[in-house]
């Protein structure tokens, strides 16, 4: 028993151990990473690129599945962007709301013969459409029936005449200038690499004020849930993302706003149809494809400027689903490129990136689990050191606390989108509410992820996302 004892001790400590020391990596090459492109950017008028005489023409898809609430100040959005060559594409995957009457009748669309080549295998599509307004001579609007937003995301890079397509989910308010810094990676291509996608930071908007597909004003959410995730997304992005792109071993674009290499992704033969985490696993087989076909060098750039506002789940439901769904995701791509856990033949990807996924991403609340449980069982046993116990929990919620007020440190220093000292005060107090209700949810969320993917068998499942038009009160 003491043996087995020790063995547990041993093994909890050493993961804990790690998974502390990625933490303090990850801060510091954000650190590094972010500093770098501040000082880069400081003096560089992002304006200019629309003057370049080559210019990459880009194709901006976005998926629309009952979005009737918000759909017309998204397009919106998405037309006012500054770029000199762009078209979009909205992609009406079969809605069952007013959706695409809602759109048809406001941009004036009539139904038109469209060349488009069906490169990738789609659900079939009804009609497209374009606007009789010569101001939206770039709208091109699809009806299809319905096949999931990968499979409406394949339509769209089949409709698509551009060298780059921009991802976005439909429901988000871009930054005016987002393409011209988001395509900058791309014209450069430092150091040989070829870009083949890149994101950048997704902020959330809910309670913030829209005005004409433009935020024109930020504020802390209301609701509690999306206060939780204001934090959750400046870990994710501003470090965790930041850190990944330093070494070139970021392994997932958000599926809400990515830029990627159209010709590239036609090769790899698209999205993947039956996976719920598309994004991720179109990131992770693209990389793939670069390593065993193309041996070319490459990188996945990443933009640090807060570029693209979405509207979270404010409703516990909804936030249990969306996260089931992220990690059914997780595991699906993870398992479908499980030869590349360990394998020198895939780089920093096969070496760092995709193991530490699997090890402290898909694993790590399970783990995290069997800890509680066994620290239960030792409690009862009365094996258990109340001053180690005591020195190690006041040690873990400092840390905690640290990392989130480091995110918002950063945040606040080089982006400074949130005023006041009322949001400072107000998102150290979430800090702490989040370590003692919102971690214990989301390990119970990604619990119920696995066991959704591998005892319901449910791979495919999305769960409903209600729309609240961006309401200021949530």
């Amino acid at each position: 028993m003491n043996t087995l004892y020790n063995i547990f001790n041993s093994f909890f400590f050493v993961y804990g151990l790690l998974l502390f020391l990625s933490y303090v990596l990850v801060a510091i090459l954000s650190t590094l990473d972010l500093s770098f492109y501040i000082k880069k950017s400081k003096h560089f008028r992002f304006n200019t690129i629309k003057e370049y005489k080559v210019l990459p023409s880009i194709s901006i898809i976005a998926p629309a599945y009952n979005e009737e609430a918000s759909i017309i100040d998204n397009i919106r959005s998405l037309l006012s962007l500054e770029y000199p060559k762009v078209e979009v594409i909205v992609v009406n995957d079969g809605s069952k709301d007013n959706s695409l009457q809602k759109i048809i009748n406001y941009y004036r669309l009539i139904e038109v013969d469209y060349a488009y080549t069906n490169t990738i295998e789609t659900a079939k599509i009804k009609r497209i459409y374009k606007s009789t307004e010569v101001a939206y001579s770039n709208l091109i609007v699809v009806d299809k029936e319905n096949g999931g937003k990968a499979d409406a995301l394949n339509v769209g890079i089949n409709m698509s005449r551009s060298e780059l397509f921009l991802a976005i989910d439909v429901d988000c308010i871009i930054e005016h200038d987002a393409i011209l810094r988001m395509v900058k990676p791309f014209i450069e291509e430092e150091d040989g690499r070829k870009i083949i996608a890149a994101g950048g930071v997704v902020r959330v908007a809910n309670s913030c004020k829209i005005k004409d597909g433009r935020i024109v004003e930020v504020n802390y959410p209301k609701n509690i849930w999306a206060k939780f995730q204001v934090l959750e997304y400046f870990r994710a992005f501003t470090l965790g993302r930041m850190a990944w792109s330093r070494i070139n071993g970021l392994l997932i674009i958000s599926g809400a706003f990515g830029l990627f290499d159209r010709e590239l992704t036609l090769k790899v033969g698209g999205y993947d149809k039956t996976c719920v985490g598309e994004d991720f696993e179109l990131v992770v087989r693209l990389r793939k494809y670069m390593h065993t076909v193309s041996k070319q060098k490459y990188k996945v750039a990443f933009i640090p400027d807060p570029l693209c506002w979405t509207e979270v789940p404010s409703k516990f439901k909804v936030l249990k689903n969306q996260r089931n769904r992220w990690t059914r995701g997780s595991i699906d791509t993870v398992l479908k490129h499980k030869k590349m856990f360990l394998n020198p033949k895939y780089g920093k990807m096969g070496m760092i990136s995709f193991p530490y996924w699997v090890v402290f991403e898909w694993l790590a609340p399970i783990i995290e689990t069997i800890g509680v449980i066994y620290f239960i069982l030792i409690l009862i046993f009365g094996n258990i050191d109340v001053e180690i116990f005591l020195i190690l929990t006041v040690f873990i919620f400092s840390f905690s606390l640290f990392f989130s007020s480091f995110a918002v440190f950063y945040e606040t220093l080089f982006f400074n989108r949130y005023k006041g000292y009322k949001f400072l005060f107000t998102v150290i107090i979430t800090s702490l509410a989040e370590i003692i209700i919102y971690h214990p949810l989301n390990v119970y969320f990604a619990l119920l992820g696995n066991y959704s993917f591998f005892i319901k068998r449910d791979k495919k499942g999305w769960g409903k996302m209600t729309r609240t038009a961006f309401d200021n009160t949530k």
